[in-house]
């Protein structure tokens, strides 16, 4: 006997089984959750309008359909990005702490790397998405882009040179980088420059993304003195209309490595997350404080990023 709820449609299950790993792959294209959110319905959309019968692999097919529908969106907010007001970063999310665990999982979706991924071109930025992260063939990613196999190789070779070249790969250990976030936060809530001083490399930047809704320093912040003095100050200045008293700070696991999250009474301020050096000290800071970026921090809900 049938119960009043029927089982879900094949198709529907087959859908929400790869749905987290259509997330994470859409996330890693476009940088954005809201975005990446938005191309995997396009793709429930498509998958459950058409002729499935011929499909061998479904997984291979649904991460088809996502690359194809995340390469038409950046290539149409292209423009968008180019008159965005002072630096653009991607939409920090939350990730599980687990997710950390995977080395190569927690870099490629790091700040740090998706910044490096917004200046290539589209084409490029999907096949080292696909290739580097996903381990796809240079031949399954001619499919999904639709390109000659040729095509993909050559963009795959200059998308790994160029992401070789301003992506370093720093051997500061996990357990290294925990700590020197917590003493960070610490300085930070507590005013001290000092203690904020030995944490940062001597030319740390610190880049802010107000996109023009808040006040940010529209350029990167450039130099230990400086950045630390600009945090120090955070425990005693208003902040966005939000003055020290009612300025809340945790630390939390974003883009799969430790950072922080500032709150007020009623939302989210801002986040922070590092980059590290292989002595454990900060050389890169990555601030989001633009309203419509915070939505998934806010929303709370933490994601499983992983590519398998």
């Amino acid at each position: 006997m049938t119960g009043p709820f029927p089982h879900p449609h094949p198709h529907q299950q087959v859908f929400t089984e790869h749905r987290r790993l259509l997330f994470s792959a859409a996330y890693r294209l476009l940088g954005s959750a809201a975005d990446a959110e938005d191309t995997v319905q396009d793709a429930w959309i498509k998958w459950s309008a058409g002729d499935r019968s011929q499909v061998a692999d479904p997984k291979a097919y649904l991460m088809r359909i996502v690359s194809n529908l995340a390469l038409e969106r950046l290539r149409s907010t292209r423009h968008k990005r180019e008159t965005y007001v002072g630096p653009w970063l991607p939409e920090p999310i939350l990730t599980g702490v687990d997710a950390s665990e995977v080395v190569a999982d927690a870099e490629s979706v790091s700040m740090a790397m998706l910044v490096v991924l917004e200046t290539l071109s589209p084409l490029e930025r999907a096949v080292f998405v696909l290739k580097e992260v996903f381990d796809f063939s240079h031949a399954e990613i001619a499919e999904a882009v639709e390109r000659s196999e040729a095509a993909v190789r050559q963009a795959a070779h200059r998308a790994r040179e160029h992401v070789r070249a301003r992506r370093p790969r720093f051997a500061a250990d996990r357990s290294r980088q925990r700590e020197a976030t917590e003493r960070f936060f610490a300085a930070a809530t507590g005013g001290d420059v000092n203690a904020l001083m030995e944490l940062l490399a001597p030319d740390v930047t610190l880049w802010t993304d107000g996109g023009g809704k808040v006040r940010q320093a529209l350029r990167p912040v450039v130099g230990a003195t400086t950045v630390a003095a600009w945090f120090a100050a955070t425990g005693t200045v208003t902040y966005q209309g939000v003055g020290p008293a009612d300025m809340k700070a945790e630390l939390a696991e974003i883009n799969g490595g430790p950072g922080i999250v500032f709150s007020g009474p009623a939302r989210v301020i801002a986040t922070v997350t590092f980059d590290f050096d292989a002595d454990g000290r900060i050389t890169a800071i990555h601030n989001v404080a633009n309203p419509d970026k915070l939505r998934a921090v806010a929303d709370g809900t933490a994601h499983d990023l992983g590519t398998r």
